[in-house]
């Protein structure tokens, strides 16, 4: 919509019988007739400057009402917004409309200020990101071409879409001058910046361009308070400050800032969708001696992180980039809990990590065991994975053994016809070979009749494996 001029206005009120009352720092509006009230002012707007009730541009307009909408602290010059509001509405009722323009006007000049530059905060607070938008006019410049005319608007404009692409291109075209000049009026807003939906591009820009002495600002900032770190690690936006902020760690003392921050909150992190991938960006970046909190606090831990859908992403990783002691210790406490996690829906996949690494006393206490429950495991959903990857990376005495334990099923047709077990069945097929694959063809063929009317049999005869 086009703006309305301040001619416009009074056309408007003019035609519609509303008289303008000089002598006071706001207009006022006196209702003549019902439909040209200020409340339907305000819900219905006024017409668009290109619309059939726009005045004549010679018509006269009363020099005292002009005054008044000229006045510096008139509600009209107080920021080209209000043509804005008026066109667009206010997000709430029509009494609070009426109640809030009659407050404005009816309230001193010195207070109106106030009132207009606070309106984007308190919007806020409500929790109305629509008004947020709609009362920042009164806040923020109208547009900004250099960094001088953003000044003290810098942390307003870095919490808007455009204004923080403009602030970016400063970081990529500025000087350290300039960086110095932005970095001085976020650096007390740090924390809500990393959290806000623009705002967290330009904190990760700005931890790319500053010297060490800013970071340490930063860092100190976001460590402040117990928890805080945390938080903006949990948070959307904030997760990807922090995974940039490890990655631009340069001294011990930035490092030990972060860990102590991270570590109370280990569990937290670690089974969270954004915080997980903190803990991971200190695998890739730190050492594994910084990294000693995951790793204790991993083992500690290992079944509630094991079997958490995030968790054993995160634990997996922990063992693929721990050495020594403490990738020792982590093995050691998942194959301890071997039976347990093979038939949990994540926890099997931490467990057919573990035998793929062909560690042999992780090996060995794992199939301890699982022997004696190869047909049990075989049957259900998620432990039948895993004996399929028993079937495939364990030596060949180990594969015999659980063959032989299958075969030795009181009803072994019922697992050519388990919707899960057929699969342990077939795999057992492709990987077995000489007298034990014999056997095992032999003793599917003997039982042919009986299980070819199942669809789960059916693919064991038509893989072409049963072939001495």
């Amino acid at each position: 919509m086009s703006k309305l001029s301040v001619n416009d206005a009074l056309v408007h009120g003019k035609r519609n019988g509303l008289n303008w009352n000089g002598g006071h720092a706001c207009p006022r509006l006196i209702q003549a007739t019902p439909r040209a009230s200020a409340e339907n002012l305000l819900h219905r707007g006024l017409p668009q400057a290109n619309g059939m009730a726009r005045g004549h541009s010679n018509a006269r307009i009363p020099l005292e009402g002009l005054e008044d909408f000229t006045r510096e602290d008139s509600f009209v010059i107080q920021g080209e917004s209000l043509n804005y509001m008026i066109h667009k509405g206010l997000d709430c009722p029509r009494e609070q409309n009426k109640g809030f323009l009659q407050e404005i006007c009816a309230s001193k000049p010195q207070e109106r200020s106030s009132q207009l530059d606070g309106w984007s905060q308190m919007a806020a607070a409500g929790g109305n990101a629509k008004n947020s938008k709609l009362y920042s006019h009164f806040s923020l410049p109208p547009k900004c071409n250099s960094l001088a005319e953003a000044h003290g608007y810098i942390y307003l404009i870095a919490k808007d879409q455009h204004g923080c692409r403009f602030l970016q291109r400063v970081f990529d075209e500025g000087s350290q001058l300039d960086v110095q000049i932005i970095f001085k009026e976020i650096i007390d807003h740090v924390v809500e910046l990393m959290m806000n939906p623009c705002g967290n591009y330009l904190m990760q820009k700005l931890l790319e361009v500053c010297d060490e002495e800013q970071r340490m600002q930063i860092l100190l900032m976001v460590t402040e308070e117990p928890g805080q770190l945390v938080k903006i690690s949990l948070n959307t936006h904030g997760t990807r400050v922090v995974q940039k902020l490890i990655e631009s760690l340069k001294t011990r003392q930035q490092i030990s800032l972060v860990i102590s921050a991270l570590e109370p909150g280990f569990l937290s992190l670690i089974k969270d969708l954004n915080g997980n991938h903190v803990l991971q960006r200190c695998l890739q970046c730190l050492t594994s001696e910084d990294n000693k909190f995951i790793f204790v606090d991993a083992a500690k831990y290992c079944v509630d992180i094991a079997t958490h859908q995030h968790g054993c992403c995160v634990l997996q990783r922990c063992i693929s980039h721990s050495t020594g002691e403490y990738r020792e210790k982590l093995v050691e406490e998942i194959s301890t809990n071997g039976l347990l996690l093979a038939q949990d829906a994540y926890g099997n996949y931490v467990v057919q990590f573990i035998l793929e690494l062909k560690i042999p006393s992780a090996t060995s206490t794992l199939i301890s065991q699982f022997e004696g429950n190869y047909v049990h495991l075989s049957s259900q959903k998620f432990s039948s994975h895993v004996v399929e990857r028993c079937l495939v990376v364990l030596n060949d005495e180990s594969r015999a053994r659980i063959i032989r334990e299958l075969l030795s099923a009181t009803h072994f047709e019922r697992l050519l016809q388990d919707p899960h077990a057929n699969y342990v069945v077939q795999t057992a097929l492709r990987v077995s070979e000489g007298p034990m694959h014999n056997s095992l063809v032999d003793a599917i063929g003997s039982r042919k009749a009986i299980s070819r009317s199942s669809p789960y049999s059916k693919r064991i005869f038509s893989q072409k494996l049963m072939k001495k």
